[in-house]
């Protein structure tokens, strides 16, 4: 969305075949002294985005949104270079050495993917990353508390004790939950083993699959056997195909319960997730503290979202017969029907 932390050499030699390959133009002039119009000094922001996908694409909103309210203008004050990955290791390498030839001032990584090749290929501005869930196990900084370089930005680690708890309460009697998740991801891999010490503390056996593609998501759902719910992570693969995990679950009645407010717009049942939109604003009021405060990155702790929200899909509740508890709809942030 093993443990592979994903070698810095990894992705430096990655590049070196992906460079002639891929050869992205650049789509931005170089922005060191750059002025707008009317004479304030213009700044460029390169955005690399390791997939489209609601809960990147929120983050990406949010981080621009971050700029215009600070007084920026776009394309005059501020410009934005976005660039995606398609899901490509290589591709986001490729993204980052591309901004590092074009001079931005700041660059943005969002996922983790993306974040670990900006931080291999540049050291001479700023980085930050956004949807990152453990940003010390990728080797993006030294610690959360003091980055330590040019690195830091915000953790989208969500609260797994708290959706395993919104399973048992949609459905006392689990005893299996399912978990489909991506076997090179780092966000993953961190979130199943927090999936395996929650489900612990209710006696519930976790049962997983991986995947090294969103091609195998649906067999790899059929392969959970007679599980109670499925547990969706923040994966870029499971949200980039999550419509293949929902038909397998419906097809079945499982109860399907996800890391955030896109696996329910995509058809799972609950979650209590943090949003997206709100964490990459939070990362783009980093970025200006950076760029007009001077504040250092090395110095900046990594932040979280402290706002979560309880996100239900009525419609998907009743394709698999569940009657959802009414306290839990009346407390619910919002709700699909």
């Amino acid at each position: 969305m093993t443990v592979n932390r994903l070698p810095r050499k990894l992705l430096t030699l990655a590049a070196l075949a992906a460079t002639a390959a891929l050869g992205l133009s650049a789509c931005s002039p170089s922005a060191g002294n750059n002025e707008s119009a009317g004479g304030a000094e213009k700044v460029t922001i390169g955005i690399g985005q390791f997939v489209q996908a609601p809960p990147l694409d929120a983050a990406t909103k949010g981080f621009k949104q971050a700029f215009i309210d600070a007084g920026y203008v776009e394309g005059e004050t501020v410009e934005f270079d976005v660039k995606n990955a398609n899901a490509e290791v290589a591709t986001s390498t490729t993204i980052a050495q591309t901004f590092a030839t074009q001079g931005v001032d700041l660059v943005l990584g969002v996922a983790t993917p993306m974040a670990q090749a900006a931080m291999q290929n540049i050291t001479d501005v700023p980085v930050l990353f956004t949807a990152v869930t453990d940003p010390v196990a990728a080797d993006l900084v030294e610690s959360n508390e003091a980055p330590g370089s040019n690195v830091t930005g915000t953790s989208d680690l969500t609260p797994v004790a708290d959706q395993i708890d919104l399973i048992t309460e949609i459905r006392p009697e689990t005893k299996k939950i399912g978990i489909v998740y991506s076997s090179g991801e780092v966000n993953s891999q961190v979130l199943v083993e927090l999936a395996r010490e929650a489900a612990k503390t209710h006696g519930i056996e976790i049962v997983e699959a991986t995947v090294t593609n969103a091609g195998e998501l649906k067999q790899a759902t059929e392969s959970l056997g007679d599980v109670d719910a499925i547990y969706t992570p923040s994966d870029n693969l499971v949200i980039s195909g999550i419509g293949a995990i929902v038909g397998v679950a419906e097809e079945r009645g499982i109860l399907v319960v996800g890391a955030d407010a896109a696996h329910v717009e995509g058809g799972a049942v609950a979650t209590i997730g943090i949003d997206y939109e709100k964490l990459g604003k939070q990362t783009g009021e980093m970025a200006v503290r950076i760029l007009k405060d001077g504040e250092d990155p090395a110095t900046m702790a990594v932040e979280t979202s402290n706002e979560l929200q309880l996100v239900l899909n009525l419609e998907s509740a009743k394709r698999i017969g569940v009657e959802l508890p009414a306290e839990l709809v009346d407390r619910a942030d919002s709700t699909i029907e």
